[in-house]
């Protein structure tokens, strides 16, 4: 088990890249995570979703991403109260005061999963969250030493030496931890390295000195990693509007409860597009595509960017023919109306939405799909991939204009679905409407996320904004994934003591 001294300590991607270095040597690999905070999720085959973090390793290791590699998923709405998803389906909702009591009971379907995943398993690669120095989480913990001593695992501790203070984060760590747990500790890494290793050989003696436990290598900062989606919102938190250096510019404000923000990743890989992510108290700058994400918490986050004003810059942006996308929570936010009539996300109500889409959003509580999909973008006529996860329904006059036409989610294929011709010149796609579409074509929304992975959709999404240039694929977004997941392996291969850390594995507990 890889345990973090802190938040964003690097844990996610050191999961992976180790899942994709052990794959190689043969080993039949799976991630796992016992709980997840993160509003980034996947669609499972089969239905179900989990953190976006652990599908990513779950692809690094070769295995098909399943609800057992992350069985408790816990999904902010506001500052105390997240959604809570156990083995793949939404449960409920609970309040940070009522958690910490609460979650004990979640260990049993944790350790039922652990167990499914570790018997189709040589090595079972898992997660950590936050930091095992939490003391005041300890009690009912199903994270971090809760889960790893109830499983009977050892535990590998990585420490940010870029956030500085690594030697006082791992010795503080040691001297907080009580014995029992801190037994669990087999060694740890430094990790996100600037600058000559060899420098920081005293610091890594130091570590040993103090906590007795021995280093397994120091890995340094990978610019391998930016091809890689990221885990966390605190990540988009860091970034500032920056200047434009590409032709198209796409401005995404970022909601407070921003939700899938990796749907953004394969346009960011394009040379010549700029994506901004706007910050709470910029306004949102002249662009040629607005994209508003996911979110959720869709009304709150609605009064959210009311109170920022980019409700005003979003209809100046259109006046001046600027184009905009809604993706699932930024689609409900371009409606009319949005009801929550059995109180889904907070008090029952019914609120204005942005008006820039003739549609209406009827949020029901427990009709949450989550799903893989696949169709046709209307207008081009490209196949889309992606996937669903939402809550809510919508409909209205723009969905006669459907944004893409999905295959039956049963699986049976493509089904004949009503509505007229969505462009001129391009023939009627059979399939099921999905999404809407202003009656310029400048306004649309879907509740499809993932589209931009596929290559050639990409390009002809883009294609407008490049005045009609031709429908070539820019750089391929899964072979680049692929290729930062083995250039990220071979990083650890080289700066890490694999078969020192297989060794613990596989003697588990008994390494002294």
């Amino acid at each position: 088990m890889i345990q973090g001294t802190n938040s964003d300590a690097g844990k996610s991607v050191l999961v992976a890249g180790l899942c994709r270095a052990y794959a190689r040597r043969g080993l039949r690999v799976h991630p796992f995570k016992p709980q997840n905070m993160s509003n980034n999720a996947a669609a499972v085959a089969g239905g179900g979703e989990i953190g976006r973090a652990q599908a990513l390793q779950a692809r690094a290791a070769g295995v098909t991403a399943t609800v057992h590699h992350n069985p408790v998923l816990l999904k902010p709405e506001s500052d105390r109260r997240s959604q809570i998803v156990v083995q793949g389906r939404a449960v409920g909702q609970l309040d940070a005061s009522r958690y910490g009591t609460g979650r004990a009971a979640l260990l049993e379907p944790v350790l039922d999963s652990f167990d499914t995943v570790a018997a189709d398993a040589d090595l079972v690669l898992i997660e950590g969250a936050g930091s095992p120095a939490e003391t005041n989480l300890r009690a009912g913990d199903i994270a971090n030493m809760g889960f790893a001593r109830a499983a009977g695992v050892p535990v590998i501790l990585a420490g940010d030496i870029d956030r500085g203070g690594v030697i006082a984060s791992l010795v503080g760590t040691a001297a907080v931890l009580s014995d029992d747990d801190r037994a669990h500790v087999k060694g740890f890494v430094i990790n996100k390295f600037r600058g000559e290793v060899s420098l920081f050989a005293d610091g890594l003696a130091t570590v040993t000195e103090r906590t007795g436990w021995p280093s397994f290598g120091v890995v340094t900062w990978s610019r391998s990693l930016a091809a890689l989606p990221a885990e966390d919102a605190v990540v988009l938190e860091r970034s500032t509007v920056g200047g434009i250096s590409a032709d198209i510019h796409v401005a995404v404000p970022m909601l407070s409860r921003i939700a899938n923000f990796d749907d953004l990743d394969p346009l960011r890989l394009e040379p010549d597009v700029t994506v901004t992510m706007v910050p709470p108290g910029r306004p949102i700058p002249v662009a040629d595509l607005v994209i508003l994400p996911g979110t959720k918490a869709t009304i709150a986050d609605l009064a959210f960017l009311r109170s920022q004003g980019w409700d005003v810059d979003l209809a100046a942006h259109v006046r001046r023919g600027g184009r905009v996308l809604g993706l699932c929570g930024g689609y409900q936010l371009l409606g009319r109306t949005i009801a929550d009539p059995d109180g889904a996300e907070g008090p029952p109500g019914t609120v204005d939405g942005l008006g820039l889409l003739a549609v209406d959003t009827v949020l029901v509580a427990g009709d949450k799909v989550t799903r893989p999909v696949d169709g046709v973008h209307a207008a081009s006529g490209r196949p889309v991939a992606g996937y669903e996860i939402h809550i809510g329904r919508t409909e209205g006059p723009d969905t006669a204009r459907p944004w893409v036409r999905l295959g039956d989610p049963t699986g049976a294929g493509m089904a004949d679905g009503p509505g007229a011709p969505e462009t001129p010149g391009v023939p009627e796609a059979p399939g099921v409407p999905e999404g809407a579409t202003s009656p310029d074509g400048a306004v649309a929304g879907t509740y499809v996320h993932g589209v931009f992975t596929d290559d050639g959709f990409r390009a002809a999404f883009l294609r407008p904004f490049r005045n009609g240039g031709p429908v070539e694929p820019g750089p391929g977004y899964d072979a680049t994934v692929e290729a930062a997941l083995d250039a990220w392996a071979d990083q650890l291969a080289d700066e890490l003591d694999l078969d020192g850390l297989l060794s613990v594995a596989r003697a588990g507990l008994a390494t002294g």
